[in-house]
């Protein structure tokens, strides 16, 4: 037997044993063959969900009722699924816990958008708060926004207008005591008019032409933001998106290019005239002007002062006339809860009186009522979409980076693991022993969050809370309310982007308050 040998270098290894020394190789190479897939590989697999078919996914499976297939896989899948849609992924979270890894333990992780075509036309190219990436130019339309709209102070400065508004909406419903009316209509044109004060000094309502530009514009408004839900083959299959094979890009130009009209003239009126109003106060647009001039370091130029004014329009308007719409619907169905607010409105301000808004934080099961209302029919049942900047783990599973993240907030609002009878109507879930309401629409708690949380939660909840909580309070103790006998009262919803009632509101008013005076 010869002993072996011991070779100081590699180089004599390979000289005096060079089938050693290929057998060494092919080990190495193998190990780091292994070694680059492992680390190349998910640690974790990705969440469950539906197997689809090659190239498309799971298109041709998915019905017309979204919320109701999400639930559906929820409960087959798990409180985390994934769908492939074409050549995207989204994923979809149906649990309090899950949710909050998303929108607070890796909120800027899940910050960005991954806009579908008809969103990045209508805003602008995402120069707006709504559909832009998380960045600087994301952070100074939010600030701004806040600073100048949503300070208590501004939103105390603007209550003239809310009151001129309400006042204006509730004459013109005193004149059509007994007859029907179209309540979300109603409510759409009155925060129209209010948003559109605070913005530019006037309201939206005719144009020089005698147009009624607040109708038009509500109908283009419904458009659009059906486009924005709607089932686009463009957004699966980028690589499609110039064929526009189903006109949804089209369809969203002709309604952008409507709004863009409105805003282009207020922009023009505002920059000719110069002036503040008899109060000396500046309006928004005003501001934004004149920061604009200034170069200051927002550096705004007119294509993101339009995005800013069409988010908080739309935010303010659409979203508050179908909560309204919703709200009346449930009052409506239940007429012991209709009371109850009644009877409170009736100690807290008075039937020789009328609601100020120094009596709303009194009006404590309207409070209740608008958030078990909030609860079961949430404005936005997916929130906005968000998109992980890299890929992380949610619920020990893998969602990739670019991944379309939905949140499933009408699913967790209606968990009867963490709600009692979750589908009943019961705004007293929501009151305390002492007579408060339990919760706030601040995102902090997982299991009640209507409008978000985190970095990307909606920044209008103020303005919008103060117009909803207004307008209902003077809707419901000036007059009292019934449903046609002709027409059979729909509560089923239909889903967008936001959730809206399937059929108009529609109801009629009846005088409640003992003197004429009080309704002018």
């Amino acid at each position: 037997m010869i002993p072996d040998r011991q070779w100081s270098s590699w180089p004599e290894v390979a000289i005096n044993r060079p089938d050693l020394a290929i057998a060494l190789l092919t080990i190495l190479a193998i190990t780091l063959a292994i070694f680059w897939y492992q680390s190349g590989k998910p640690t974790s697999p990705m969440p469950p969900g539906p197997r689809g078919l090659p190239v498309v996914g799971y298109l041709p499976f998915l019905g017309p009722d979204l919320l109701h297939e999400f639930t559906k896989m929820a409960q087959r899948y798990g409180p985390i699924f994934k769908l492939k849609l074409g050549t995207k992924t989204y994923i979809v979270i149906s649990s309090p816990d899950l949710a909050k890894a998303v929108v607070r333990e890796q909120d800027e992780i899940f910050a960005n958008r991954d806009p579908p075509v008809a969103a990045k036309i209508v805003s602008y190219g995402r120069r707006n708060i709504g559909w832009s990436d998380n960045n600087s130019h994301l952070r100074n339309l939010r600030k701004l926004f806040i600073h100048e709209i949503m300070s208590n102070k501004n939103l105390e400065a603007s209550s003239t207008f809310r009151r001129t508004e309400v006042r204006k909406t509730v004459k013109q419903l005193y004149e059509k005591v007994g007859t029907e009316v179209d309540v979300g209509g109603m409510a759409f044109l009155t925060s129209l008019r209010v948003v559109t004060n605070v913005l530019w000094g006037n309201s939206l309502v005719e144009d020089e032409k005698g147009r009624n530009v607040g109708i038009e514009f509500r109908e283009v408004v419904t458009e659009a933001v059906g486009l924005l839900g709607a089932a686009n083959m463009s957004d699966f299959f980028p690589v499609l998106s110039r064929m526009d094979l189903q006109g949804v890009e089209q369809r969203m130009t002709v309604a952008w290019k409507k709004i863009d009209e409105i805003l282009e003239r207020k922009i023009e009126e505002k920059i000719a005239s110069k002036t503040e109003d008899q109060h000396g106060r500046k309006d928004f647009l005003e501001i934004l002007l004149e920061l604009k001039e200034q170069n200051a370091t927002t550096s705004l130029d007119i294509t993101q002062i339009k995005g800013l004014l069409l988010d908080i329009v739309t935010g303010g308007t659409d979203t508050t006339s179908t909560l309204v719409e919703w709200i009346m619907a449930e009052l409506l169905q239940n007429p012991k809860d209709m009371k109850i607010v009644q009877d409170e409105l009736q100690e807290v301000v008075g039937l020789n009186n009328i609601v100020e808004e120094y009596h709303l934080p009194k009006l404590q099961y309207l409070d209740a009522v608008i958030k078990e209302t909030l609860r079961l029919h949430p404005a936005l049942p997916l929130l906005m979409p968000r998109s992980p900047n890299e890929s992380c783990k949610v619920g020990g599973y893998i969602v990739p980076k670019g991944a379309n993240v939905f949140i499933n907030i009408l699913s967790i609002h209606r968990d009867p693991r963490y709600w009692d009878n979750p589908l009943e109507f019961n705004p007293k879930r929501f009151m305390s022993l002492d007579g408060t309401t339990k919760f706030d629409y601040k995102g902090y708690n997982w299991n009640f969050m209507p409008f978000g949380s985190g970095r990307r939660m909606c920044p209008g909840v103020p303005m919008g809370e103060r117009m909803l909580v207004y307008l209902l309070a003077s809707m419901l103790h000036s007059f009292d309310w019934s449903l046609p006998f002709s027409k059979e009262h729909d509560l089923s919803g239909k889903f967008s982007l936001l959730l809206k009632k399937r059929e108009p509101l529609i109801a009629i008013p009846l005088q409640r308050l003992p003197y004429k005076t009080l309704y002018m």
